[in-house]
């Protein structure tokens, strides 16, 4: 990647006649480009657009390959609007919401499971339907934890988020908020003082991380986890499992080692969910299980995250890992341990 001048900041790459300039994409790949280009938006945050890492650019960079539709795959693969019980909400389960806050992000995902969607617009809710959400969490008290997603929620402007979430914290069953984002990697100079005190309210808050290789945590990011962590902000990360990306033992290590370094704890692995034309970057579970049976025998359990699959249609996430007990009869096991050895067990 070209370097950009130490004078002038580098510009989000936004359109394959970027990418063609700056040598990411072959000029002949330009026309079969463009098609994708209508379909799925493309942008590379400056921060991930300088780093010369394989891991990083695949995730990021568009391919001819996501030309390639396959009939399992969905424009809603994980039921986002079959359980919508009010515009801008998800509702799968009796405690917890998603909120969409806006559509836009700072990169666009190439394997991301709300790629049809995202980036149409400014993105933002607006404010009926923010009233209409609040209405909602105050109508069902069950609601514990509201979930703030996207697109990005922290590429909203601070003052954005700290009216939101004000009005949030005046509905006592809300006890937590969650965000999921990638900014602290992938624009790690909006974690800001500014946006640290809007997320300073009386519901807990909690920030997951979307990160799926080493290589993303550059020192400005481990900086920004640094300055939430300061801030009494707890962290987790949320991986998916790519191939050609991630999908080998050494690769999920090293990740999850810097992540545990870096006082951020490994949440989920996803196995990669049904989304139009990513089927470049799926593998089989089974391949799956073996990398995470691979890891139990190499790294903490500290810096292990839960392998799930979120099943197609909104029916919820599910744990896939490999399995260690296969029973032999009434209260009769067999152990398997972290270096495939087996061992009886009486219950």
């Amino acid at each position: 990647m070209k370097d950009g001048s130490p004078d002038t900041p580098r510009s989000a790459l936004v359109s394959v006649e970027a990418l063609v300039a700056e040598g990411l994409v072959p000029e002949a790949d330009r026309a079969a480009l463009d098609q994708v280009a209508e379909a799925f938006r493309i942008r590379i945050s400056p921060a991930m657009a300088g780093i010369p890492s394989p891991g990083v650019t695949a995730q990021f960079v568009p391919t001819p390959a996501e030309l390639t539709l396959r009939p399992e795959e969905l424009a809603d693969p994980i039921g986002d609007d079959a359980h919508s019980p009010v515009p801008g909400l998800t509702h799968r389960y009796p405690d917890r919401v998603i909120l969409h806050a806006t559509q836009v992000c700072e990169v666009y995902c190439r394997f991301c499971f709300r790629r049809e969607t995202v980036g149409g617009g400014d993105g933002a809710l607006s404010e009926a339907e923010f009233a209409g959400i609040l209405a909602y969490l105050h109508d069902h008290p069950a609601i514990w934890e509201v979930i703030f997603t996207g697109g990005d929620p922290l590429i909203l402007s601070p003052r954005r988020l700290a009216a939101m979430l004000q009005r949030l914290a005046a509905i006592p069953s809300i006890q937590v908020i969650r965000f999921h984002s990638r900014i602290p990697v992938v624009a790690p100079e909006r974690i800001t003082p500014a946006l640290l005190a809007a997320l300073d309210v009386r519901p807990a808050v909690w920030v997951v991380v979307h990160t799926n290789h080493a290589d993303e945590i550059t020192p400005d990011a481990s900086a920004a986890f640094a300055r939430l962590s300061r801030a009494g902000v707890p962290l987790l990360s949320q991986t998916v499992l790519l191939r050609g990306v991630n999908d080998d033992p050494d690769t999920l290590e090293a990740l999850f080692r810097k992540l545990i370094a870096c006082r951020v704890k490994p949440y989920y692995l996803h196995h990669p969910d049904l989304a139009k034309g990513t089927g470049h970057f799926r593998l089989p579970i089974a391949r799956g299980q073996e990398i995470m049976a691979a890891l139990r025998g190499r790294i903490s359990g500290t810096a292990l995250p839960l392998y799930v699959l979120d099943i197609p249609g909104g029916h919820g996430k599910v744990p896939v890992g490999p399995g260690y007990l296969e029973a032999t009869g009434a209260g009769e096991w067999i152990v398997t341990d972290p270096q495939g050895r087996k061992h009886p067990y009486r219950d």
